[in-house]
């Protein structure tokens, strides 16, 4: 639990309050530190997974907490953006993207872990990634006018990015849970069909039993 991997991944969750806390202390000396540490946790998000498999360090910790502290830290670092109006207002529809496909994913995974299914990163997603972290730095660093630029269209792109690879993701789990229902009919209408069999057979015999006994005997 405490390898070198998991503490990375946890001190990207340790910098999170630290990070929020431009949105209350506006100066450019802060909003500096912001930006490094942000910069530092989004390079970490790459070396934990590097080092977990380089190491053999690998962990269900690892694997449970990696996603959850990415998504903390973007959601965080959003949101200090959209308060202290670092990006147009025109750029909240890709920050709503990337929000409301965070939660869509989060809500798959838990359904699909119950029934013991994965859910892979496709590359498309590590692409978003990059895009994302590197958009959000670059907005961070907004007191340079070329920086904001950059970032504002980073940003789009990794807002369309999130919307194809969250469609992605929902039309694979419409696909499995389509096929755990049709294989829960399939295993419904079984022992139905066998009652259907077996009810003639049984009806048959007394009837045939009856007739014999309510024929009359001969009185020859």
């Amino acid at each position: 639990m405490y390898s070198l991997p998991n503490i990375l991944t946890i001190s990207r969750i340790v910098v999170i309050p630290v990070i929020f806390l431009s949105i209350y202390i506006h100066s450019t000396l802060w909003a500096v530190l912001t930006a490094i540490l942000f910069i530092v946790a989004a390079i970490t998000d790459y070396f934990d997974g590097y080092l977990a498999r380089s190491r053999n360090e690998t962990s269900a910790f690892g694997r449970l907490l990696d996603p959850i502290a990415d998504k903390l830290l973007v959601v965080s670092a959003l949101l200090i953006l959209v308060a202290n109006h670092m990006v147009l207002p025109i750029s909240y529809i890709p920050v709503i993207v990337i929000l409301c496909r965070e939660v869509l994913v989060s809500g798959l995974r838990e359904f699909l872990s119950e029934v013991k299914v994965g859910m892979p990163v496709t590359r498309l997603a590590k692409w978003k990634t990059g895009f994302q972290m590197t958009a959000i730095s670059l907005l961070l660093l907004g007191m340079v006018p070329a920086f904001r630029f950059l970032g504002e269209i980073l940003l789009w792109i990794a807002g369309v990015l999130t919307f194809i690879t969250g469609y992605q993701y929902f039309q694979k789990s419409l696909d499995y849970i389509r096929k755990l229902d049709k294989q829960a009919k399939k295993e419904a209408a079984v022992p139905v069909k066998r009652q259907k069999r077996k009810l003639p057979r049984l009806n048959r015999q007394p009837r045939k039993r009856r007739l014999k006994r309510l024929q009359p005997k001969s009185c020859y």
